[in-house]
């Protein structure tokens, strides 16, 4: 690997590092008022669905299929495991009815 391209790649990792550190001890000494608190309780549901959304809108039908097996499975049994095996298997399940 070029030694300029190590060097980014661990710029970027201490800067990342630093930054959730820093967080995380700004955090400790001060308390944010409720509504912050709550809004950083919630962020990350909101974020997981800005990226999954832009993906499954490029998926069509079989990844929405996908999408509401994992979702299904998730809620009735919890396990994350089991999730991502069904919406695995209803994608290929789709592919193989829709002659894909």
């Amino acid at each position: 690997m070029r030694e300029d391209v190590l060097l980014a790649i661990l710029g970027m990792a201490l800067v990342t590092y630093l930054c959730r550190a820093g967080g995380y001890a700004v955090l400790r000494v001060v308390r944010p008022p409720p509504f912050a608190e709550a809004m950083l309780r919630h962020l990350p549901g909101p974020i997981f669905i800005a990226y999954v959304t832009l993906a499954l809108s490029r998926t069509g039908l079989a990844g929405l299929a996908g999408a509401a097996a994992v979702v299904l499975v998730q809620w009735r049994t919890g396990h994350l495991s089991a999730s991502i095996l069904a919406g695995v298997a209803a994608v290929w399940l789709y592919g193989l009815l829709a002659g894909g």
